[in-house]
């Protein structure tokens, strides 16, 4: 048998409570691996959703539960993929009960749909929700002793992959298509958790830009700082590593000159966007995240927020938290936001990359403070205790205390 060490992430707090920075987990004897799990197939350009009925035919799908919201049906864009699905006699029913930041209550009515529906596989039509609530059903389905909802949180040990899933985002930020976690809203204790398994990854991705050109303009500035934010929580998390360093800097360069032209409409920036998000997400869904995310989802579960603008306003505060534990991995994400670091000292280069990001936030809209997005002050010891507990703040690449997470929320603030 062979023996590895995978790299996986949750968050670790140690005997002086530290949230540490464990990455390397599931030990064998005498050997450690790098692991990349990414989807079967994925397609990507313009109009490949008709790719959506050859995957089906081809895996013998007989009925498909739509897992999609309702302003989507509203707007016309789950059509798109309903329609398809009619001309080719393909059955199907649609699940549309889904939120932002989707609740436990959401999903076991999924579940209830999914049961009675007698479908034997999903396609989740929309962005981060859709897709986490999809995948959600159909871990369950598939494992139905965490029915509950609640006990897959952190890397749970579930034993069978999920319902088979095609993901077809309509967001270009969250990059739930192509990793192995999902976020579900804890509504009775005010709280969200977040599972990591390797068994919910959709077996198709079908990344088309054509699905996101309805995006209002502050719906693609919040998903598109998403994106940035992931690719650059992943760049310097601890478990971080040559492969997906590779596509996390390449994430950042996509982001950074296709984000503003994304906002503005623009073919060519969404379709860039689009491919951007995904390289982000096969980077960080095999390394993990940071502080930015462990703070940005107690937001989510306490306000409601927006997880892509939580994310845009924290994540330059973070930045500059984190400056002196990254090496030299600042100067890169500069250059990589287009800023000429030539003849820049460390200090430099550090500044630089907060202020590129900082800059891109604002261009495309982004409010600077939390004040301005809801956020109440009495409640910041609370989100920091929430945000400590969290498992993506375990890869931030300085150590945290809630304390030093409750400063950042000030400065934030």
């Amino acid at each position: 048998m062979l023996a590895i060490a995978t790299k996986m992430w949750y968050n670790s707090v140690t005997s002086n409570g530290i949230a540490g920075g464990e990455s390397a987990f599931w030990k064998g004897s005498n050997a450690m691996a790098n692991r990349m799990i990414l989807n079967e197939t994925s397609y990507f350009g313009a109009g490949v959703i008709t790719e959506i009925v050859n995957e089906a035919n081809k895996r013998g799908f007989k009925k498909i539960l739509v897992v999609t919201d309702p302003d989507l049906l509203e707007f016309g864009v789950t059509v798109k993929v309903t329609a398809l699905l009619d001309a080719a006699g393909i059955d199907y029913e649609v699940f549309s009960n889904v939120k932002a930041n989707p609740t436990v209550f959401c999903v076991k009515a999924g579940l209830e749909a999914f049961r009675d529906s007698e479908a034997d596989s999903i396609i989740a039509v929309g962005g981060g929700s859709a897709m986490d609530t999809a995948k959600a059903i159909g871990i369950i389905s598939s494992n139905p002793e965490f029915s509950d909802v609640v006990s897959l949180e952190g890397v749970a040990d579930t034993k069978n992959p999920s319902v088979p899933i095609i993901a077809v985002p309509t967001t270009a930020g969250t990059a739930a298509e192509v990793t192995i976690n999902y976020v579900i809203t804890d509504e009775k204790n005010k709280r969200k958790f977040v599972c990591v398994d390797p068994h919910d990854i959709p077996v198709v991705a079908v990344v088309d830009s054509d699905m996101m050109t309805t995006m209002p303009k502050g719906l693609t500035a919040s998903t598109g700082m998403d994106a940035l934010t992931h690719a650059i929580e992943g760049y310097t998390t601890l478990a971080a590593w040559e492969l997906t360093d590779t596509l996390h800097l390449k994430a950042i360069e996509i982001i950074g000159r296709s984000l503003r032209a994304a906002v503005a409409n623009d073919p060519k920036g969404r379709e860039d966007m689009a491919l951007g998000q995904y390289v982000a997400g096969m980077g960080f869904s095999n390394v993990g995240l940071g502080v930015v995310h462990g703070m940005a989802h107690p937001l989510g579960a306490f306000y409601d927020t927006p997880h892509g603008i939580a994310n845009a306003v924290l994540l330059p505060y973070v930045m500059e938290y984190n400056a002196e534990f990254t090496g030299d991995k600042f100067r890169h994400i500069a250059e990589a936001m287009g800023v000429d670091t030539s003849g820049m000292d460390e200090a430099a280069y550090r500044k630089a990359a907060v202020d590129a990001v900082r800059q891109l936030s604002k261009d495309v809209g982004i409010p600077e403070k939390l004040h301005e997005i809801g956020v109440k002050e009495e409640d910041l010891p609370a989100l920091a205790e929430s945000a400590f507990a969290d498992v993506c703040t375990g890869g931030n690449p300085r150590p945290c205390t809630v304390e030093s997470i409750l400063e950042i929320y000030k400065k934030a603030f």
